[in-house]
């Protein structure tokens, strides 16, 4: 993996959630980071899959997980996991007192339910 293939480590997140559902006032399970410019997106099983979204319409191929203790990277061009890769600019997380799903507040009681 590297810049070539869709790695920017220079490049800070977006943010500490998911771009789009902040936005409209959504909510999410877990965040991925785009490798390549930093677009913080909700992933797949959140309602919204910003995340794949993001890779699909501008075709940057590779995510973090945002989560914090997690480290890995999702190729969406190979479906591939790589449990380790280069260190990505700072925050490498969310912060740590934001909740799984987030951001507090905005989580429906039934969220279990509405999970992709």
């Amino acid at each position: 993996m590297s810049s070539r293939n869709g790695i920017d480590p220079s490049v800070p997140p977006s943010g500490t959630g998911c771009l789009e559902c902040d936005a409209v006032g959504g909510w999410w399970f877990h965040l991925r980071r785009c490798a390549l410019c930093g677009h913080i997106g909700c992933c797949d099983d959140s309602p919204a899959k910003h995340a794949t979204a993001h890779a699909e319409a501008t075709g940057h191929p590779l995510i973090r997980s945002f989560e914090p203790g997690e480290s890995w990277f999702w190729d969406y061009e190979t479906s591939e996991m790589y449990e380790s890769g280069p260190r990505l600019a700072p925050p490498e997380s969310h912060p740590a007192d934001q909740p799984t799903p987030g951001p507090a507040g905005r989580v429906p009681p039934d969220w279990a339910d509405r999970l992709g």
